[in-house]
């Protein structure tokens, strides 16, 4: 009977022993990996693979494309950030270029879905963003606390009453910017007001378009004062940081350019100087401490005279009788509008003699002109002749 060598299996054993923990690891490794769900944009890259044959042209994303229903489509649209289109919500199809004669705004530029195009083209310098220092409010007495933050109560409901709150708040952030900045008025009243005693423009629209003659609705306002009293008491927005412009996302004023792009909250797209000029250092102007007194009553009237329709027709008469004319183009920093006066109440009552040569017009139009007779046609040798079936023709 031969001799076990137990020395040597001991041995081995110990070896297999040792090795054991590895190979159990790497079988772990194994069935995890062969267990573990594949990443879903892997997933979706392999739809897009097989549906396009990996061909990414246009052609290739038609044969996607051509597979939604409209539904479909139309969610694909609005997450694609190359096509930008605005929402109508029931507006009748081109609101969003329609302009009246005469209502100054400082958005000059394309309006309107090329505007949307250029805005989302325009790449955001986000990497200049800095957080601006809390605004430092001293007012000299309690009246100039209240016309502070009345003003800029103003300023925040008139620009951005339906924005979130952070739209709020970042318009607040803004005109404390402004307040700081050397290029503006030390006060925050002279800020928001600034420009609206004077032809050449105002700096926030509703200072000068008649929308402050327009009583805000309670609880709109009430938010909107909440805001500004968080941003008096030293509340910062910390997404627009030094921003001292902004602009709604369907206009592209042509100083857009000019300026460094930080960020877009809600409808408003915000705006640094570039350079020096938009480091928090450069806001160095103190605050006056002192607000001017606003003649709201005077500034509520328009620049552009809203008239009903026989009040146009009496105005552009007395006009036309003058040798004058009730519009004139006036230039507004740089940019040449029409103002005057425009009619919002509808066309002048037509006569009667005037209506009945208008339904003469329309019932020539509508009388049939007989056809002159055509030569019978015969046709031409080796061509069968074949009668033609009108498919769709309504009854006679």
């Amino acid at each position: 009977m031969a001799r076990i060598d137990w020395t040597a299996k001991l041995k081995r054993m110990r070896r297999l022993l040792a090795a054991a923990p590895v190979v159990l690891a790497a079988f772990g490794v194994a069935m995890a990996a062969s267990s573990t769900p594949r990443p879903e944009i892997d997933r979706r890259a392999e739809t897009v693979r097989s549906l396009t044959g990996g061909d990414l042209s246009a052609r290739g994303f038609a044969a996607i494309t051509g597979r939604m229903d409209p539904s479909q489509l139309a969610i694909a649209l609005r997450h694609d950030p190359g096509e930008r289109r605005a929402a109508l919500y029931g507006l009748t199809p081109g609101w969003e270029s329609l302009t009246l004669a005469g209502r100054p705004t400082l958005d000059f530029g394309a309006t309107g879905l090329d505007a949307m195009k250029l805005n989302a083209a325009t790449p955001d310098a986000s990497q200049f963003l800095r957080v601006a220092a809390p605004f430092v409010f001293k007012p000299a007495t309690a009246e100039d606390r209240r016309r502070a933050l009345r003003c800029l109560t103003q300023g925040i409901y008139y620009e951005a009453a339906l924005e979130p709150t952070e739209g709020q708040e970042a318009v607040a952030q803004v005109i404390l910017n402004r307040v700081r900045d050397p290029n503006y008025a030390n006060s925050i009243c002279g800020v928001v007001f600034e420009g609206a005693e004077r032809t050449t423009g105002c700096q926030f629209s509703f200072t000068c378009d008649g929308a402050l003659s327009q009583a805000p609705v309670a609880w709109a306002w009430n938010r909107a004062k909440l805001v500004a009293e968080r941003a008096l008491a030293g509340h910062v927005s910390a997404r627009v940081g030094t921003a001292t412009h902004y602009h709604a996302d369907y206009v592209h004023p042509w100083w857009a350019p000019t300026l460094n792009k930080l960020t877009q909250i809600g409808a408003h797209i915000f705006y640094r100087w570039k350079g020096a000029y938009g480091e928090p250092a450069a806001f160095r102007q103190r605050y006056a401490g002192r607000e001017p007194l606003i003649d709201e009553g005077r500034f509520s009237r328009p620049r552009i005279q809203i008239a009903s329709a026989t009040e146009a027709e009496l105005a552009l008469g007395e006009a036309a009788a003058n040798g004058e004319s009730l519009m004139r183009t006036v230039e507004i920093d740089g940019q040449t509008r029409v103002v005057g006066v425009a009619s919002l109440g509808g066309r002048r009552q037509a006569s009667a003699a005037e209506i009945a040569a208008i339904n003469q017009r329309l019932a020539a139009f509508e009388t049939p002109t007989p056809a002159p007779d055509e030569p019978i046609r015969t046709a031409p040798p080796g061509v069968t002749v074949m009668d033609v079936e009108e498919v769709g023709r309504p009854a006679s």
